[in-house]
């Protein structure tokens, strides 16, 4: 079994004032050579907007790009035509393919939103782009896990597709329940991401934001020391 332990107060930050990011790897300025992803798993943004600020139109091409608000909407649009509200609750994906623009914005003159954004390696480029976004019931993912991403050609239940033999699965854990992981593949190392709360993993102690990756393995144990809400990333380790 192979570690890493990636605590809050290591990531990048930036602020622009309009916008806070914590980088978990390198991204725009931090730049760490030792943190460049995990596997297949190329980013992992934890971006707060100010009310009525954003990101004006910009390109991607050849990533699929996972979007999970925490707090508040972040409207979208994009040069597919798609125009709408992301919400709490809710998971996007754009599989950017050969080429996309989009936008996103804090619509609220009030308060400030709070949303991560992981982008994944594809296993092909050059696809047709595509955008799906769906709400997820929260009932679904108290203490089990609840696929919210999974490989195109692999779907599982509501999850929504993209371009790589990953999946993003959301848990919400109360106080001493614990959850048991295994590998859909050989190659495939898990990333778990602490939102809120505290876990251990191994002889891992984890609190809020912080991030452990661990390959080489075909299964992990997780338990919740406090109640916790996790997204974990299983991804192959390229």
């Amino acid at each position: 079994m192979k570690t890493i332990i990636d605590k809050a107060d290591s990531r990048g930050f930036a602020n622009h004032g309009w916008l806070k990011s914590y980088h978990t790897f390198s991204f725009a300025s931090y730049q760490n050579p030792e943190r460049m992803n995990f596997g297949a798993l190329r980013v992992l943004n934890d971006d707060v907007v100010q009310p009525k600020m954003g990101f004006g139109t910009h390109p991607h091409q050849n990533m699929e790009i996972i979007s999970i608000p925490l707090k508040g909407a972040l409207s979208h649009q994009d040069s597919m035509g798609n125009k709408q509200a992301i919400e709490v609750g809710e998971v996007q994906v754009m599989s950017a393919g050969t080429g996309l623009t989009h936008s996103e914005f804090n619509d609220s003159t009030t308060d400030a939103v709070n949303f991560l954004q992981l982008w994944i390696i594809p296993e092909e480029t050059g696809v047709t782009p595509n955008y799906e976004q769906r709400k997820f019931e929260s009932g679904k993912q108290k203490n089990k896990l609840q696929t919210v991403v999974a490989p195109y050609n692999k779907l599982e239940a509501e999850a929504l597709p993209i371009h790589q033999q990953a999946y993003i699965y959301r848990i919400d854990l109360d106080l001493n329940e614990s959850i048991a992981l295994s590998a859909k593949n050989d190659n495939n190392g898990f990333y778990v991401f602490v939102v809120n709360g505290e876990i251990l993993v191994d002889t891992h102690v984890l609190t809020s934001r912080d991030a452990i990756g661990i390959s080489e393995t075909s299964s992990i144990d997780i338990h919740a020391k406090k109640e916790s809400e996790l997204i974990i990333v299983e991804v192959p380790m390229i």
